[in-house]
Formats: structure tokens, sequence, C-alpha cells
């Protein structure tokens, strides 16, 4: 019990309280007005992700090495599930699992050197060369791509998120790896959702039709100058200058709309509406995530570069 009081008593718990608080507010207006069905679910799924994110990610560093391998697990398992595969590919898809553990492993430890080499240089090589042992040469290059693709999105740039947490405190603001965590994720929550009011009240102009034809003009910008905004706003959870906040902003805002259409191409090619319905009114664990495989490394370097 002290600890959680401990952690609230910080600024990432204000921060978090302050979210819970507003998820509150929301969940009142919505039940007394007796909203849709879908909308309930989502306020519902919501209450979920943050509790979990609390208790797995912010309280104790090694429950939040096996929270985000876990959640590399779940998405690259559901990403498996929706692309094609044949029996003789299990073999290598267990390798592609089995890396996970390594990947966090170093993640936890800090070595820096082989987190950021092992998937995209050691798994790269290792796959390919395992097939050769499996005599399967059709569809060779096509199964090696896909399998190297869901490990890049799935784990090397969601890992980045459990690495961050190693990162020392610095001595400016005193801000740590929780509260980077916390302003990337926050953010990048907020792009989504602040993209989809921003579309839906001022939408009119369609920004990539074919791929995602709810995505709007209107949407985008608004959700882009409002990130912007906000990154300065929270840049107390971080050692940042103003500018260099508003330039996180940029990163965040930006690469998260990419992260999200290049996940609904995915979708698309597949044929699929989400990718799961593991969160009520949320999708799946794909559907939830696509933006953090972008905003997750591309913010972990911009703050690597800066001050590590």
């Amino acid at each position: 019990m002290d600890i959680v009081i401990e952690f609230f008593l910080t600024k990432s718990g204000i921060v978090l309280a302050l979210i819970l608080v507003l998820l509150l507010m929301s969940t009142l207006a919505i039940y007394l007005r007796w909203s849709t069905p879908e909308l309930k679910q989502r306020i519902i799924s919501w209450w979920y992700i943050i509790i979990l994110f609390i208790l797995g990610i912010m309280l104790n560093s090694t429950v939040a090495m096996i929270f985000f391998a876990l959640l590399s697990y779940l998405a690259l398992k559901e990403y498996f599930t929706l692309i094609p595969t044949r029996r003789t590919d299990r073999r290598i898809i267990f390798y592609a699992y089995l890396s996970i553990v390594a990947q966090y492993f170093f993640a936890g430890i800090g070595w820096y050197e082989m987190f950021i080499i092992w998937i995209p240089v050691y798994l790269f090589l290792l796959l390919p060369f395992r097939q050769i042992f499996i005599g399967e040469t059709k569809g060779f290059l096509e199964n090696t791509a896909r399998v190297q693709w869901g490990l890049m999105m799935f784990v090397f740039s969601i890992s980045h998120l459990a690495y961050m947490l190693t990162l020392p405190a610095l001595e400016a603001g005193g801000s740590s790896g929780r509260e980077f965590v916390l302003y990337v994720v926050l953010l990048t929550a907020l792009n989504d959702i602040l993209q989809y009011i921003w579309g839906k009240s001022l939408g009119k102009h369609k920004i990539i039709p074919k791929v995602s034809p709810n995505k709007t003009v209107e949407g985008f910008l608004g959700a882009f100058v409002t990130i912007i905004f906000l990154a300065w706003v929270f840049s107390f959870l971080t050692p940042f200058l103003w500018y260099e906040a508003l330039l996180a902003g940029v990163i965040i805002s930006g690469g998260g709309f990419v992260g999200d259409i290049v996940i609904s191409m995915v979708k698309r090619d597949i044929g699929v509406k989400d990718t799961g319905n593991l969160l009520r009114g949320h999708g799946g664990i794909l559907d939830r995530i696509d933006s953090l495989v972008y905003t997750a490394p591309l913010f972990f370097h911009y703050l690597f570069y800066l001050y590590y």
C-alpha cells in the first residue's frame, strides 16, 4: 500500500491520478446520458488498459519487463494468426517467439549494444539460415520477410519502451525512465483520440481514402497541432527544453499517424476490419498498439540522442 501512495505523489502518479479522475468523469457522463453500447465498451476497456498500465509498468521495473514481453508476445501471436502460414513455417515462428525472451532480457539489464542488434542483425541472419535445413524453397522469401517484419514491429519496436524504463534518472528535473514511458504512451494515446475527435467534428477531406477512409486532413492537422501543444504542457515529465518538447510532439503525432495507417494497410491486405476482439470496443492488441510501433522507437532515439 505504501508503494502505491508513494507512487501517486510522484510526477507520474499525479498525471495518472488526473487521468483516472477524467476517466471517471467521462464514465459518469456516458452512463448518465445512456450513450451507445460501443462507447460504453470503449470506456470499460480504457479502465482495464489504464489500471494494467499502472500495475504492470509504473510500480515495478521487473513486472514491467514481463508486462512488455507479454504484450509483444500477444501482438506477435495475433499477427501470425492473421497472415498466411504453412505447417513448415511453425519452426521459424517458434524462433521468433523465443527471441522475445532474449530481447527483453537485454532491455532489462540495460545492455544497449545487444538490445539494438539482437533482432535486426542476429535474428535476421539466423531465420533464413534455419529455413535451409527445412528444405522448403517455395515461398522462402515471402515467409522470411513476413516473420522479420513482425519481429521488427511488434518485438523490436515495442521493446524500446521496456529499455526506456532502465534509463538512469537525469539531474535536470530528476526525470527517469518511468516518466519518459508515461510521456510517450500518453501523447500517443491522446493523438489517436484527438484524430478521431477532430475528424468527427471538422473532417471533410479524406487524407488516404484507399487505406483508411475515416482519416481526414482536418483530423490529422487538429491532432498534430494539439499534440505539439500537449507535448510542451507535459514536458515537466522530461528534461526537454521548450523547443525540444515541441519537436517531440511533432515526432509523436507524425509517427503515431504513420504507425496507425501502416497497420491499417496490413489489415486491408489481409482483409480484416479489426485484428482481434481481446479489447471490447477497441479490437485486438494490434489495433491498440499500432501507433506505438512507430512512436516508441522514434521517441526513444530522439531522447537517447539528446540526453544519453
